[in-house]
């Protein structure tokens, strides 16, 4: 019995270990049927520009007969040999893109298991485990779609490149193949397009600039909102080329301090921070090979001839601020209705060169023509105001109740608190009305504290949409003096909510977007809805325009009084000037302008009735 148990336990091992060794070949077998399948078309790289015919995407204004910006497919690209490459740039693209380029088959399973790691305890991507080789053939030879089969087919046909070429090969195939933005894919044609010199030339500050955009070209633009995030990029890999021994502390410090000068190309492009803006929302939703390709046509909410005004206003007037010490403004304007934008100025001149001397984008600059204000956050002033008074009369006081304005300590002895009002004068008793017609702070303070509330002033101003970042809390009653960061374009957005009685629409950018087979693959729903009271949008507006209310203050014949139109407008300024606010609207159109420098210095007696209100009124006049 013992022996035939024995003798069936043998048999069913040796079952086992045929079975397994059939299933093994089997796998073998597949595994190399897929990769000569995959692998018996694998283009030449050298030949990798013979692409089939492409359209490109074209960004239009509202009525479609303006082109705003043409997003081509590989327009510029100018091949150049590894040996005339600077070392120092393929350092710092080896240290930041694949460390162990020269050691790995293709596919780096410690790089993608210390990717892994990074983007685990990160609780989201930040790394990638791609090597080199594997960029080259997704960006050279494959199609843009994320599917599995794909990831198999970059999988083989990398092991397949490793086999065929050398190392040096394949890295100057990448070196003129990857994308750098700005229709620029490889080194030489970067270097030209944001430094107007060849790759030969690039500095160790620019080269490490150059690499730190791989990895999302169009997001750390430095033509776009990103360009400090950029420069961090920059200077952490700098930080770690000197770790390896790469660079020396004398070459690490002077290519930290060396201010870059960025190329500011004269394609053809109008409202250049508007489609930036467009192009990068694009990118992240249908990517960059897509919109080369494809042939999309995009109609934007942009109203060309408002676009135009704003941009030639701002470009002549903000030279009368500079004995202010203001160098830089930014406009929106919307329509309150449909929250379309209809124009946006990021900057007083995106095409300004050369930059004002010792000034360099991202790097310490009261005027950089490339980021993009609106979206910015900045503190609004007196212009956060009318959201708490709002709030107020939803809890149900009128504007004619009446308010105390005295000095007041609001804090505590040991830490005291005490507003000052604009002129340093108190005038006891006033209106609700005349609080906020005048600006006055101490006051404005009390309605926040007594009759508004600090939670339900924020949780309001959210339901405008004004994506305040912090709690209540954190603000605390130095709130309703603009003691919150905001962005120009959603501040613009909430004052809406008054001109529509109560209504929010969203800020719209895009009306449709139609493929090139003219089906509509996108199109704008406008949603309003209501988030305040009727008869409180109206108070807020009939303050806001009341000239008499505001005239002990700003004068009888201030920027902000129209005479024969009811136009509704509060300024705001920070401490030290180092914003100016004017925010406005009448019953069918919004403008929100900011006037101040980008490195937040202080300008010089520069409120915003002074060097905001002058500008916005320019511009509205022209829409009435």
């Amino acid at each position: 019995m013992k022996k035939k148990k024995k003798e069936k336990i043998k048999r069913i091992i040796i079952g086992i270990f045929y079975v397994s060794v059939i299933l093994i070949l089997v796998g073998l077998l597949f595994v190399f049927s897929l990769f000569i399948y995959f692998a018996r078309d694998l283009p030449r790289p050298e030949r990798y520009t013979d692409r089939p015919i492409t359209e490109p995407t074209k960004i239009y204004d509202r009525t479609g007969e303006n082109v705003l910006y043409t997003i081509y497919g590989e327009e510029k690209r100018n091949i150049i040999s590894s040996e005339n490459v600077p070392q120092h740039f393929i350092d710092a693209l080896l240290v930041a893109e694949d460390a162990n380029f020269y050691e790995h088959i293709g596919i780096d399973i410690q790089g993608i298991m210390r990717s892994f790691l990074v983007n685990l305890q990160a609780g989201r991507t930040v790394a990638g485990g791609s090597t080199i080789s594997q960029q080259f053939v997704r960006s050279a030879l494959l199609t843009p779609e994320r599917v599995i089969m794909r990831k198999v087919r970059e999988i083989i046909l990398t092991l397949e490149l490793e086999r065929r070429y050398s190392k040096d090969e394949i890295l100057e195939f990448y070196l003129n193949q990857i994308p750098f933005g700005s229709n620029s894919y490889g080194i030489e044609s970067a270097a030209q397009t944001y430094f107007n010199k060849s790759a030969e030339e690039l500095s160790l500050a620019e080269s490490s600039t150059l690499v730190s955009l791989i990895p999302a070209p169009s997001y750390f633009s430095p033509y776009g909102d990103n360009l400090e995030e950029l420069m961090n990029r920059k200077d952490r890999l700098l930080n770690r080329m000197f770790s390896l021994g790469l660079i020396n502390e004398e070459e690490l410090e002077e290519a930290k301090e060396e201010e870059l000068s960025f190329h500011i190309s004269r394609t053809f492009l109008r409202a250049p921070h508007f489609v930036m803006q467009i192009k990068s929302r694009l990118e992240d939703q249908y990517g960059s090979s897509f919109l080369e390709e494809e042939g999309l046509s995009v109609y934007t909410t942009i109203d060309f001839e408002m676009q135009k005004r704003a941009e030639d206003l701002i470009k002549a007037r903000v030279a009368n601020n500079y004995h202010h010490n203001a160098y830089n403004a930014a406009m929106v304007v919307i329509d309150p209705h449909t929250g379309e934008i209809l124009a946006l100025v990021g900057s007083a001149d995106y095409f300004r060169e050369p930059l004002p001397e010792g000034c360099s984008p991202g790097v310490n600059c009261k005027f950089d023509p490339f980021t993009n204000v609106t979206t910015r956050n900045r503190q609004p002033g007196s212009a956060f105001k009318p959201f708490v008074y709002a709030t107020a009369f939803e809890k149900g006081y009128r504007p004619e109740d009446i308010v105390l304005d005295e000095m007041t300590n609001f804090g505590t002895p040991q830490n005291p608190y005490i507003p000052r009002n604009y002129d340093g004068l108190f005038r006891g008793e006033v209106t609700l009305r005349e609080a906020l017609a005048q600006s006055l702070n101490v006051p404005s303070v009390k309605v926040l504290k007594d009759m508004a509330g600090l939670r339900e002033s924020v949780e309001n101003a959210r339901k405008f949409g004004i994506n305040l970042a912090h709690s209540h809390d954190f603000y605390g009653l130095p709130l309703v003096l603009g003691g919150g960061d905001v962005k120009l374009l959603e501040v613009t957005s909430a004052y809406g909510v008054f001109a529509t009685d109560g209504y929010r629409n969203n800020p719209v950018s895009i009306l449709k977007i139609i493929n090139k087979d003219g089906q509509v693959i996108e199109e704008n729903k406008s949603t309003s809805r209501r988030v305040l009271q009727p008869q409180v949008a109206k108070d807020i507006t009939d303050i806001l325009s009341d000239n008499n209310a505001r005239a002990p203050v700003f004068g009888w014949n201030s920027p902000l009084y129209f005479p024969n139109h009811k136009v509704a407008v509060k300024t705001g300024s920070t401490q030290n000037f180092r914003d100016a606010w004017t925010v406005g609207y009448s019953s069918d159109i919004v403008v929100g302008v900011w006037v101040g420098n980008n490195d937040n210095s202080s300008m010089f007696n520069a409120p915003g009735v002074t060097v905001a209100a002058p500008l916005w009124r320019s511009f509205i006049e022209t829409t009435l």
